[in-house]
């Protein structure tokens, strides 16, 4: 059953990396390059264009909320099954886009269905891990995802061509046939008791409700640093430091032992001083070292990044374990989608603002996206002292 999660999570993070890992080739593709000292000098289409794209892929992921709540009323692995097979066809579908808007649309399309597969293999992890494993398995979980991103990476660096992005976006198609079979050895967690009434689709009993405005704010937070950070990493890299592909794809591939480090950092952390100060210890790192990775310079990009994926790995599995431990099982996929839909709309906002400041720069060097970082970053940090009002949950029998 682990291994069968493992394996969904690793596809579900290439397919959902794919969009970034090939942004600066389909930039290039299908942007018009200028000859003022902008983003679009450099890479083809301008940071708001860029940041609006990654944006809206970003905003349609609210829809995950309720593909992810429909696992509260049909089943977690039925709706598992579909959300990640339909991910990925659209996927796919991306490598037949005629324009850069179609491919955000396919995207678009995509995103939320994969990141409801992606919740969802959390919500189930944690439902079939007892008490002592929970943080162990979710560790299993965050790394698989970790190697399916890095695997888009590798791929985008070893394809090459003018429609190399096209390539890479249909090998999508290959794992549809593997997880059909595999989904149905996941036993469901629970049965929902037939005498208990279904609630609103998206709705939370008003006792957890002030639970879940804490770990979502939290996970505001979290979209708000790492949609841009993440999102603009190869336009960075490849477009404005003039790294090759394959450089890149090198700085992301041994970040793969970095973020190892983060993920056993997580799960020693998580079980000793508890998933509260880990959250928290992991997403200050993420912002201080995403604001050195575009500080300037490649010595910076690559510190900054390899750094600031231990930060992710460290982050990941605690913040995954204490979004679904405090709430109770016939809402737990209910709240897990909403602290997505936060997630996402910190992302929106983090993309747009991240996107609209690189272009008031008006530069086209190194540190073009040094402001933009500092000013996305770090000024909402202060939220996390909410965390003090949820429970600290790596104790908690599930209810």
């Amino acid at each position: 059953m682990t291994v069968v999660l493992f394996l969904i999570a690793l596809v579900a993070g290439f397919a959902q990396f794919g969009a970034i890992s090939s942004l600066n080739d389909v930039a290039k593709h299908f942007g018009h390059f200028s000859s003022t000292k902008t983003l679009q000098s450099v890479v083809g289409l301008s940071g708001s264009k860029l940041g609006l794209g990654l944006a809206a892929l970003r905003f349609a992921s609210l829809a995950a909320l309720p593909l992810a709540s429909l696992a509260d009323r049909w089943g977690r692995t039925k709706v598992l099954q579909r959300t990640i097979v339909l991910g990925l066809l659209a996927t796919a579908a991306a490598a037949l886009s005629p324009s850069y808007w179609v491919f955000v649309l396919c995207f678009a399309f995509a995103r939320p269905l994969l990141s409801a597969g992606s919740t969802l293999v959390q919500v189930i992890t944690v439902e079939l891990s007892s008490t002592k494993r929970r943080i162990n398995r979710l560790v299993i979980m965050a790394a698989g995802a970790g190697i399916g991103a890095g695997l888009s990476a590798i791929l985008h660096s070893l394809i090459r061509g003018p429609d190399s992005f096209r390539w890479l976006f249909s090998l999508a198609l290959l794992p549809v046939f593997l997880l059909v079979p595999l989904v149905r050895i996941i036993p469901e967690p629970l049965e929902r008791a037939n005498d208990v009434p279904l609630a609103r689709l998206g709705a939370v009993p008003r006792a957890q409700r002030s639970r879940l405005a804490v770990i979502s704010t939290v996970a505001f937070t979290v979209g708000l640093i790492t949609g841009p950070a993440n999102g603009f990493t190869f336009v960075y890299g490849e477009g404005i430091l003039k790294m090759s592909p394959g450089e890149v794809a090198t700085v992301v591939t041994l970040s793969a032992v970095t973020g190892l480090a983060g993920l056993l950092m997580s799960q020693s952390l998580a079980k000793s001083v508890g998933r509260r100060w880990t959250v928290a210890i992991g997403v200050v790192a993420t912002a201080i070292t995403a604001a050195f990775a575009y500080s300037g310079g490649r010595t910076a990009f690559i510190i900054g990044y390899m750094v600031g994926i231990m930060a992710g790995g460290l982050l990941s599995p605690a913040l995954s374990a204490i979004s679904v431990e405090i709430f109770s099982h016939e809402v737990r996929a209910t709240a897990a989608g909403w602290i997505v839909v936060f997630g996402v709309v910190g992302a929106v906002a983090g993309l747009a603002l991240f996107g609209w400041v690189g272009d008031a720069v008006h530069t086209s060097s190194t540190s073009a996206l040094r402001l933009p970082a500092l000013v996305t970053f770090l000024p909402f940090l202060p939220a996390l002292l909410l965390l003090r009002r949820v429970p600290e949950s790596s104790q908690m029998a599930l209810s």
